[in-house]
């Protein structure tokens, strides 16, 4: 029975393609009225820190409330406080610290969510026959597919309509995705979870990534990458298309590239991963995901040519999530998943609240090009371990063993 496996990538493409239009409609909004790359960054700061907030401490409530009442009542939130945005932009108006509150209370209100969908993919992949493989690499892939679409869709609505369309229709596919889940999914039961207190429950999740090597070293590597993403999508790419390329649809596109390249490199790790070597596949894809496509930017290249090192780097990016959710899913304990998972995520966007803020104040000490040069350098950087740490040999295993409790 495939279909609460489907109705859950719909619901999560749904959920995503909100959040790309969220992320590229605030920061243009705000550089649009206020001409600040640092206010800019700081609004970057106050969407990412509340995801490490909510991930670090809400994953045991989704543990607690279920995975599937924990997803409908996060989308149900979010839709609710996103929609009140253009609201008060079309009334009686909107001071820039209100949507800082309201873009911190948003993404609290999001993360577990995500998780709850995230932890609900094995139980349904099983019940709808679907190999954790292609399971992994179809919900990366719908997840990357909402991002090529909504990517350039909100380049040419922020152009025609403005910021507070795409809100509106953030808030919308928020409630469209609590509606998918509530309808279509089944009640999962955490089989196994013994009983216990939040701060127990909490120590056990930071426990489990602490013990595990290899996932802490992956973990690591992607709380750097994520904070320079961040910087990079929320600060750079919005003055590159301001003051390089002079058209926000640049923005929309060069993300929509991005996507586009990542729905084509998981659907072919999806295909073929099996037969090639993971840790290789994942050290190679991971550098190409990074320094090339802001590499481009820093030597001002045409803008065709940064588009397609964009499409490459997002090929390459699509198999990392997939390799990860194997990973994942094979050394996690069953009873835990939500709790491990939610650490893994807060653990991973730490640092993701400064990297908004990096960007926008290292561009104003010393210019967009020389930034765009620095980042390059951070991306390098940190595609180096699956290279040269031993913990990271245990992915040439076809598949990698749990971890004995």
């Amino acid at each position: 029975m495939r279909r609460p496996f489907i109705t859950l990538l719909s619901a999560n493409a749904l959920s995503v393609t909100g959040n790309v239009l969220s992320m590229l409609a605030v920061p243009w909004f705000v550089l649009e009225t206020t001409g600040s790359a640092g206010l800019t960054g700081l609004a970057a700061f106050a969407t990412t820190f509340p995801i490490v907030i909510s991930a670090a401490f809400g994953a045991t409530l989704v543990d607690w409330l279920g995975f599937r009442g924990a997803s409908v009542v996060s989308d149900l939130v979010s839709g609710v406080v996103v929609l009140a945005v253009p609201a008060l932009l079309l009334t009686t108006g909107l001071s820039y610290p209100l949507l800082l509150f309201l873009l911190f209370v948003r993404w609290l209100a999001a993360t577990p969510g995500e998780t709850a969908r995230k932890a609900m993919l094995p139980d349904l992949s099983a019940l709808g026959g679907v190999r954790i493989e292609h399971a992994t690499a179809a919900y990366d892939g719908a997840s990357r597919g909402a991002t090529m679409v909504g990517a350039p869709l909100a380049g040419v609505l922020i152009l025609w309509a403005g910021p507070s369309t795409l809100l509106i229709v953030d808030g919308v596919t928020f409630l469209l995705s609590a509606a998918l889940i509530a309808a279509g999914v089944p009640r999962i039961e955490n089989a196994g979870r013994e009983p216990g207190g939040y701060l127990r429950d909490l120590r056990d999740g930071l426990a489990f990534l602490w013990r595990d090597r290899l996932q802490m070293s992956a973990t690591s590597m992607i709380v750097v990458v994520n904070m320079l993403d961040t910087g990079v999508t929320q600060v750079l790419l919005v003055l590159y298309a301001r003051d390089v390329a002079g058209d926000p649809r640049a923005f929309g596109l060069l993300t929509g590239a991005l996507g586009a390249g990542a729905v084509a490199g998981t659907i072919v790790y999806g295909a073929a991963g099996e037969r090639l070597p993971m840790r290789l596949t994942y050290g190679v894809c991971f550098l190409i995901a990074g320094v090339p496509r802001v590499l481009v930017l820093a030597l001002g290249v045409p803008f065709p040519v940064a588009l397609a090192t964009a499409a490459l780097s997002g090929f390459a990016a699509g198999a990392i999530n997939p390799i990860l959710g194997i990973l994942q899913f094979g050394r996690i304990p069953a009873p835990m998943r939500a709790r491990a998972l939610g650490t893994m995520t807060a653990a991973a966007y730490a640092a993701m609240p400064a990297g908004g803020l990096l960007a926008g104040s290292l561009t104003e000490l010393t210019g967009l090009r020389t930034t765009l040069y620095a980042f390059a350098g951070l991306y390098l950087i940190t595609s180096i371990p699956p290279f040269v740490c031993r913990a990271w040999r245990e992915l040439d295993r076809s598949s990698p063993a749990a971890p004995t409790p």
